[in-house]
């Protein structure tokens, strides 16, 4: 299990050595909210952008983004729209994420503690759930948009393409033709064992995460090097914060079907992200194929696989 970004005795699925602050700002590019989620220590830490999921705030992801920042990492988690009247088309949060990416050369710094450096050579991008869907879009280029840095691993968290195979939203990602992903990075992604079953099994009751444009699409159109981890028994938004609020936050406790607690499952989630991050950026991904293994680890997995 020793690996040289993780010695043996830190677990990553619990909090790490550093301490997050989450800073609230209205970005001056979108003219939406963002958090960012930065480590007080002084050094130079790589950046995740982490983008949420239909309908969700991204105060929802305020626990697994302070896990990962713990770690060493500046996570920014963005509001890449407003109201609930947004469709479900996601061109609005491609396009919100690339606004954010583009912002970061020129306005990062200025709004992080002086101590605190980001390095963006090491850039990072996550989403869940239709989050999951815009960041392959952003990272495929889907919508033609120019960026202005190169993201060095990219993740999708249970990840959406849509109502049903064939039936997906605009942009569409999934071609249903394997290992079609055109991409020079890494690429992991998570699925929620229980997101494809709805929370009542009858008309007109849908799954959160519908066979045919769920999380084994996504990998299943993946190339190497990528990874792939299922989790059993929790569903798709037991990755949220344990305490959701507001009449989305409540929503959330009814929509999907989900395991006991949420804890575990995010606290997997920021655990691996955290190991796949470092993997990818150092380049040696020794650790992350012995997670399975890992008897420290909160969840019981349900698929494990490597294209290396």
């Amino acid at each position: 299990m020793a690996h040289s970004s993780f010695p043996v005795e830190i677990n990553v699925f619990s909090c790490g050595k550093f301490h997050p602050k989450p800073i609230e700002i209205n970005n001056e590019v979108t003219r939406k909210p963002l958090t960012i989620v930065t480590p007080l220590e002084e050094g130079e830490f790589p950046v995740l952008i982490l983008l949420h999921g239909f309908l969700l705030d991204r105060d929802f992801y305020s626990q697994l983004s302070c896990h990962i920042a713990s770690h060493g990492f500046i996570v920014l988690v963005p509001q890449l729209y407003e109201g609930i009247l947004i469709g479900f088309d996601a061109d609005v949060d491609v396009e919100s994420a690339a606004e954010i990416t583009n912002w970061l050369p020129e306005g990062l710094q200025k709004v992080l503690p002086s101590q605190v450096k980001a390095n963006l050579t090491k850039i990072g991008l996550a989403g869940h759930s239709r989050g999951g869907k815009a960041a392959f879009a952003l990272a495929l280029n889907r919508l033609n948009t120019k960026l202005n840095l190169k993201f060095s691993a990219l993740i999708g968290i249970d990840p959406v393409d849509g109502l049903e195979k064939w039936k997906q939203t605009q942009p569409k990602v999934l071609t249903y033709v394997p290992h079609s992903f055109d991409l020079e990075i890494p690429v992991m992604v998570i699925g929620s064992g229980l997101g494809e079953f709805p929370i009542i099994p009858i008309w007109p009751f849908r799954p959160c995460a519908p066979e045919g444009v769920n999380h084994k699409n996504f990998y299943n159109e993946c190339r190497k090097p990528a990874c792939y981890f299922v989790v059993k028994d929790y569903g798709h938004l037991d990755v949220l914060d344990t305490q959701t609020t507001g009449p989305t936050g409540v929503a959330t406790y009814c929509m999907c079907k989900s395991g006991k607690t949420r804890d575990p499952m995010r606290m997997f989630v920021g655990g691996v992200v955290v190991t796949f991050l470092k993997a990818s950026f150092d380049g040696d991904f020794s650790y992350l194929m012995a997670i399975k293994d890992d008897e420290s680890s909160p969840v019981s997995l349900q698929t494990v696989d490597f294209m290396l």
